[in-house]
């Protein structure tokens, strides 16, 4: 599915239109719709751990999100050799709004969820099979 981006994702705001891919319950990629051929591989936190934040009120407004909207959240995922040395950032997901197709990367802060790590090998996480 194509998403139009309603706020940028850091480091790469000439982006604006993503598509997503599904690999499985666990990984996904993100692909800019533009030339770039910048792909980003997105892990679904909930697969490896608990995960629940507050979605500002504004970032609400801007992804069209209602309390019927379907939403999927995913995190970057920096890949490492082996894939156990791979990193995911908690502290910035990707919130995807299936109804409105607009997403957005929630940067947030760490004071407000330091069980969150910026940076956090996934051979630190349990993968559930």
């Amino acid at each position: 599915m194509v998403f139009t981006l309603k706020s940028p994702i850091l480091g790469f705001e000439q982006i604006e239109k993503v598509r997503l891919e599904k690999v499985d319950d666990h990984t996904a990629y993100l692909h800019d719709e533009g030339d770039s051929g910048i792909t980003f591989t997105l892990l679904n936190p909930y697969s490896v751990r608990e995960y629940s934040f507050d979605l500002p009120v504004n970032m609400q407004t801007l992804l069209e999100i209602t309390p019927e909207s379907q939403i999927m959240i995913y995190n970057i995922l920096a890949l490492g050799s082996p894939g156990s040395e791979s990193v995911v950032n908690f502290l910035a997901p990707l919130v995807f709004n299936q109804d409105s197709a607009t997403a957005a990367q929630v940067v947030l802060r760490a004071k407000d969820y330091p069980e969150f790590p910026v940076a956090q090998r996934l051979g630190d996480l349990a993968i559930e099979a």
